[in-house]
């Protein structure tokens, strides 16, 4: 099969239009129609409905392309592992991560990492979703429980838990909390029990909720959760993560936590060699060592 006509084809079938593919290509209009119709020869099918608002897919030509879009990904991982064989960590680097983690805790870390290497380009895709790294959605995630996906390389960064803080303004006007059955004299910050969330928070979430909280706020990410402690809005339920960066939320009912969190790092194993992907494996752990030792200090004044 003609490798150019494939490539033609998968430009036009991300495009839906012969008239942009050609633009992106360098090509006329007719140059992609003719390596269109050529390829559909070959196959002896048709690849597009033609329709007055552009091209659609036909059954065939969905196959098609499911295919050239793994072939594409699959070149990009080989010119990524190429560009890798440089000593220089440059180019692009797709990291997914959850909104709370990504938000609250890698980001505000990030131009350390940028100091470093400024030449890096970074995508950072905060989603709840499990993105396919065998299949290059991404190049690195950092989730809340070990990957499952087959030819990974997975490290253990380190372990959270969900805990109840509050600002010292709304505690000083709304009173302390001594017991958990205080609770129902406070209004609940959290994220619903119903939204994507790890079990462990969603536990803790519900327990506290058979308290009969009257008084309630939930919002979808840690991000907004800690947004409504700081503007004293109330007890919050809160990654222990948060602590190090907004030394003055001040913990309520120190006994009352969720179960242990497993925080993993993991990559693709054919990019087990790239650069790009060290240094941001080893700049996160040096962040979560200093992280881990300035919680432990923190602790021991209180």
């Amino acid at each position: 099969m003609d490798w150019d006509k494939l490539r033609i084809f998968h430009a036009v079938a991300d495009a839906g239009s012969l008239t942009h593919a050609g633009e992106t290509l360098h090509l006329s209009q007719s140059a992609v129609s003719r390596q269109v119709r050529a390829l559909e020869e070959s196959l002896n099918t048709t690849l597009f409905h033609r329709h007055a608002r552009g091209l659609i897919l036909t059954e065939q030509g969905e196959l098609l392309f499911d295919a050239t879009k793994s072939m594409n990904k699959r070149l990009e991982a080989a010119s990524a592992r190429i560009r890798d064989s440089e000593e220089e960590v440059f180019g692009d680097l797709r990291v997914t991560t959850t909104t709370g983690f990504g938000t609250l805790w890698l980001a505000p870390r990030l131009p350390k990492l940028y100091e470093q290497y400024p030449d890096l380009k970074i995508d950072l895709m905060l989603e709840e979703r499990l993105l396919d790294l065998p299949m290059r959605e991404a190049d690195v995630a950092i989730r809340m429980k070990e990957p499952s996906q087959a030819d990974l390389i997975r490290k253990r960064l380190m372990s959270v838990r969900m805990r109840l803080y509050a600002s010292q303004t709304y505690l000083e006007k709304n009173g302390g909390i001594r017991d958990i059955e205080e609770i129902s004299n406070h209004r609940l910050i959290c994220q619903s029990p119903s939204s994507v969330q790890v079990s462990a928070s969603s536990t803790l979430v519900q327990h506290l909720m058979t308290y009969d909280v009257p008084s309630l706020f939930t919002v979808n990410n840690y991000f907004g959760v800690l947004q409504g402690v700081l503007n004293n809005l109330g007890i919050g339920v809160l990654p222990d993560y948060v602590t190090e960066d907004f030394p003055d939320l001040v913990r309520v009912l120190p006994e009352i936590e969720s179960g242990e969190v497993p925080v993993f790092l993991a990559y693709p194993e054919e990019l087990r060699q790239s650069k790009r992907i060290s240094a941001f494996r080893d700049f996160v752990q040096d962040e979560i060592i200093s992280h881990r030792r300035k919680i432990r200090e923190a602790a021991a004044l209180e």
